[in-house]
């Protein structure tokens, strides 16, 4: 900050008998980023000493490698416990990293000063222990101290109000960011900074905080042994704040007493890569930046940096089709320049250039701004550090499996679709799964766009800087992601609460191909299948394992066990649900209904599974459905669900439907009971507007019922039938609005039309199935001329049955709706 005695003249640094050269920075400052080179360059010190952990000195020269790309950080995590870290981010433009290139460059040495990390981490787990709250905190390794009260936790906003300014960023750019490096004298900028930060520390009672006068007193002890040792001159580089304490005459008795009885841990510490998303979050110093992607662009701008930033901006908008020539970006760079002169501000900063770039570019609308903020002012750099840096075995291993399947960890969002017939996009889906199952959030599973076949996985990526942190703690478990996800697998089932627990693991471990870990798994899951008797537990578990014997027959595994435990689930619910339906309140009979859903859908999968046994699986399903929509003692909303499943299977015949229908809506059926059917049966999701679209006899049975409900009953029954109505698609609830309005003899010459079916024509309209037969071409990749002999009235006939059209193919009247195996509804699937 000073030189020689406080005078600030570089001779003092120089070796002359002066005092050190102090450097306060502002961390993350590229005007100070900027100053300290300056600085250097001028003083010449013998050597540096920089603001960071000790342990970390031996990590220095791997900061001249070229595979050494900032933004990264240096991560502490205990030896025994990974998950309590801390981490130290530098950015290209920081004022540390570039005092640590500039030492490498020119052959000084440089050493890091701070409180050693295994004092840090210890000390942050006894707070941790006391406060959940400051725990968090301390994860994310913000050891400043910014959550202490007064100037200490933003001295910058007390200068800038001390200087009439009420945007402590917009006082910065306009003092530090926008003026030279000294203009003569390199020195200057940190005087003036040692100067206001002695004034703010003088307001301090007490000096500070504890765990501040703990750091300088270890400062200053290392300070006075650099001067021992270097008599041509130090330079520390260092948080402003931080430079009146080691500037103050203390005595090393004292400083060594402050340091005894400090807490140790065991630590290790390495490079990991960081993100300029990262940079903009408050952590590491305490110095959370709202626009790591600006700073950037204002250290790396050799000269005109408002015209080379406004041409990003241009750059970016034209990537994303928006008109945006060469005049936008010279009236936005008159405007910004403009503004800043009226606002009294010496060169155009960060608001100015947004306000020009929203008012020219983006015609006002703050959508493309929020697009450039995103992308240039944050950004999404990601760095990188060689790979001779130090891991654990299990992030090494990690790190040559991603090279080999060329995954690549990036810092923006991205979708990564698989196909788990090709073996790098298996091996992909592998990788990430067990990634899961190590607590590596990288990638979260998301709903393709493409085909919902099971050989087809969507996968959502981003690497975060915190996985590493999350990677080291998975190191206990194994030194491979294999050998630590199948033992981590295996201590979960261990310890998992509940039945669904198990199978959800199980289902985990065949998608991450661990087949050591499945066989334990099983295991506990046929002992806690066979002692659990809550039928509720069963039906949550059946479908994980339906859907893994799928799984299993993509990725080749051998799923034989799990489908004989599926088919002893099975079994059991079969037996445990009609007993389990009765005398349910409202609120569990619509847990019991989206039971029956869950545990029909798995049946439709299981029976097809390659079990022995598993033949007559359906039929019971079906005879416990039956047993359940005759059951009075059973919750309307599930009896109305299983005739509505029995239909949708062509177990029930459309008549008989419609018969049961007319028992349940007579005046002997309490009102909330009949809605509570009449949502099972048409409501949940299961396309019942269709149904009551194309089957007269059932939407005149629903009219009827609604009519004749007393005035003083429809008033409790009206929020279920709101319930069950306004989850159909607004086109459905339009038709069956327009239905209802007809009347009984108005839809009849719309919707029968003589037909002997309800909702159906006499014949085929050719017309409308001619109509359709370009899209169906389409879908089935022929040639406009239909090439595959589908012609004339034939290829009427398939086009009508593929679409619904004319009597339809199902036979059950649903208008040609049918259930698929797993739950999912197909149209014209027999076409």
């Amino acid at each position: 900050m000073a030189g020689s005695g406080g005078s600030g003249t570089p001779g003092g640094a120089g070796g002359s008998g002066g005092g050190p050269l102090l450097l306060g920075v502002r961390h993350h400052g590229p005007g100070s980023a900027r100053a300290v080179r300056a600085a250097l360059e001028a003083a010449r010190p013998g050597i540096v000493l920089i603001e960071g952990p000790p342990e970390a000195d031996a990590l220095i020269p791997l900061a001249a490698d070229e595979d050494m790309r900032p933004p990264v950080a240096l991560l502490a995590h205990a030896v025994d416990e990974p998950g309590r870290s801390a981490f130290w981010p530098l950015a290209e433009f920081s004022p540390e990293w570039v005092a640590v290139r500039w030492a490498l460059e020119h052959g000084v040495p440089a050493r890091f000063i701070d409180l050693p990390a295994t004092h840090t981490l210890a000390w942050q787990a006894a707070e941790c222990a006391g406060d959940e709250e400051k725990a968090d905190e301390g994860r994310e390794g913000d050891e400043s101290g910014s959550d202490f009260p007064g100037v200490r936790a933003d001295p910058l906003a007390a200068l800038a109000e001390a200087a009439g300014h009420d945007d402590p960023e917009r006082w910065w750019e306009d003092v530090v960011e926008h003026r030279g490096t000294g203009e003569g004298d390199a020195l200057a900028p940190f005087t003036a900074l040692e100067e206001a930060m002695g004034a703010l520390r003088e307001t301090e009672e007490g000096g500070g905080h504890d765990r501040d006068l703990v750091r300088e007193a270890y400062m200053r002890l290392q300070l006075r042994a650099a001067r021992r040792e270097f008599a041509q001159g130090v330079a520390v580089v260092c948080g402003a704040w931080h430079v009146p304490a080691l500037r103050r005459k203390v005595t090393v008795a004292a400083d060594r007493a402050l340091l005894k009885g400090l807490p140790r841990t065991k630590v290790d510490m390495t490079w990991v890569p960081w993100t300029h998303r990262r940079l903009s979050r408050a952590g590491g110093y305490g110095a959370g930046i709202e626009s790591p992607g600006w700073y950037g662009h204002l250290f790396g701008a050799a000269d005109r940096p408002v015209e080379r930033w406004l041409t990003k901006v241009a750059g970016l908008l034209r990537e994303e089709d928006r008109t945006v020539s060469s005049a936008h970006v010279i009236e936005a760079v008159r405007l910004a320049e403009t503004l800043a002169v009226m606002r009294g501000r010496p060169l155009p900063g960060l608001s100015e250039t947004t306000d020009a770039v929203r008012a020219v570019m983006c015609e006002g609308s703050d959508v493309p701004l929020a697009l450039v903020h995103d992308r240039l002012v944050v950004g999404d750099v990601l760095g990188e550090v060689p790979a001779g840096a130090p891991a654990v075995p299990l992030q090494r291993d990690l790190a040559r499996t991603q090279r080999r399947l060329r995954l690549k960890p990036e810092a923006p969002e991205r979708e990564l679709e698989l196909d788990l017939r090709k073996e790098t996009d298996a091996g992909r889906s592998r990788l990430l799964h067990r990634l899961r199952l190590l607590g590596v959030g990288w990638g979260e599973p998301a709903a393709s766009r493409g085909s919902t076949g099971t050989f087809r996985e969507t996968w959502r990526l981003r690497w975060e800087p915190e996985l590493a942190v999350r990677v080291a703690e998975a190191g206990v478990w194994g030194t491979t992601v294999l050998a630590a996800a199948t033992a981590r697998a295996e201590a979960d089932a261990v310890t998992a609460r509940g039945l669904a627990e198990v199978t959800a693991l199980a289902e985990r471990c065949l998608l991450a191909e661990l087949p050591d870990a499945l066989t334990p798994v099983m295991r506990i899951l046929a002992d806690r299948a066979a002692l659990d008797t809550d039928v509720g537990h069963l039906a949550q578990a059946l479908p994980a394992l339906v859907r893994s014997l799928r799984y299993g027959d993509v990725r080749g595994t051998d799923t034989g066990a799990l489908a004989e435990v599926a088919a002893g689930l099975a079994q059991r619910v079969f037996v445990g649900l009609p007993p389990a339906c009765a005398a349910l309140d409202a609120d569990a009979a619509e847990e019991m209904r989206r039971h029956v859903d869950a545990v029909h859908g798995a049946v439709g999968l299981l029976g097809d599974a390659p079990a022995p046994g598993h033949g007559d699986l359906r039929s019971r399903w079906q005879a416990v459905l039956r047993t359940l929509s005759a059951r009075d003692t059973v919750p309307g909303v599930v009896r109305g669900r299983a005739v509505r499943l029995l239909l949708d299977d062509g177990e029930l015949t459309p008549d008989e439907a419609a018969r049961l229908m007319g028992l349940v809506l007579s005046p002997g059926t309490s009102p909330a009971d009949a809605a509570a059917w009449i949502e099972g049966f048409v409501g949940g999701g299961s396309g019942g507007g269709m149904l009551l679209l194309h089957d007269e006899r059932l939407l005149a049975l629903v009219d009827g019922w609604l009519t004749g409900v007393p005035a003083e009953a429809f008033t409790d029954v009206l929020p279920l039938l709101r319930r069950t109505f306004s989850a159909y698609e607004p086109g459905v609830r339009r038709s069956l609005g327009e239905l209802v309005r007809r009347g009984p003899e108005g839809r009849g010459s719309v919707t029968t039309a003589g037909s002997g079916i309800p909702g159906f024509a006499a014949g085929l309209d050719t017309g409308r199935a001619d109509a359709v037969l370009p899209v169906v071409r389409l879908l089935l990749g022929l040639d406009a001329s239909g090439a595959v002999g589908t012609s004339g009235a034939a290829a009427s006939a398939a086009s009508a049955a593929a679409v619904g059209v004319g009597n339809g193919t199902a036979g059950d009247g649903t208008g040609g709706r049918r259930s698929g195996a797993d739950g999912n509804d197909f149209v014209g699937v027999d076409a």
